[in-house]
């Protein structure tokens, strides 16, 4: 199902990919009935609305001709784990991914997945607001906040680009990718280049 799903929205996962995506929804599940970490539990919708709507970033990265490679990714406000956890089994290597987040459920739980995936990234149980300038190439949210009052604090953290994930809404004066896929239908993606 996991690799159905990737395929008609346009990314085409290994195996390994698709087993640590199937893992992930898992564990998402069995902490889901305890900590609620969101309120999407059907398996299907976490695919669509956490997982595919996660790598809908990658499509705006190559939009706006992005190579991540080497670069450094966080994502503020993170929860469960989107779109910085997908992301990660999605670029591997190439990225080097920080994980901000302020609940403390939320920090053990992206700790546990983190040794349960396999996967290298450094959660931060912090708030973004505590974090130095110019600490990461690539800032990365969503559904974090009025944009008036993140803005600012995203683009503090960037030393190149902040995208920030609005769903169908489109505010005006910002520069965006506009994302249609099978299953995520006009969403808007912010792209904030820092201006040098």
């Amino acid at each position: 199902m996991i690799e159905d799903i990737f395929k008609r929205n346009g990314f085409d996962l290994s195996d390994q990919q698709v087993e640590l995506f199937y893992t992930y929804m898992q564990e998402l599940k069995k902490w889901n009935k305890v900590h609620r970490l969101t309120a999407i539990e059907e398996e299907e919708q976490i695919v669509i609305r956490h997982f595919v709507d996660s790598l809908t970033l990658a499509l705006c990265f190559e939009q706006k001709g992005l190579d991540v490679k080497g670069k450094s990714v966080c994502d503020v406000g993170s929860g469960g784990g989107f779109p910085g956890v997908p992301l990660k089994i999605y670029y591997g290597p190439q990225i080097n991914l920080t994980l901000v987040e302020s609940v403390s459920k939320k920090c053990a739980f992206l700790e546990y997945v983190k040794a349960k995936l396999g996967l290298d990234y450094r959660v931060l149980c912090k708030r973004a607001e505590q974090l130095r300038e110019n600490s990461f190439d690539i800032v990365v949210c969503r559904a974090l906040g009025k944009l008036e009052d993140i803005v600012p604090m995203l683009i503090r953290l960037s030393r190149e680009f902040v995208f920030i994930m609005k769903g169908k809404e489109l505010p005006k004066g910002y520069e965006y990718c506009k994302i249609n896929t099978y299953d995520i239908k006009d969403s808007y993606i912010l792209f904030l280049p820092k201006r040098r």
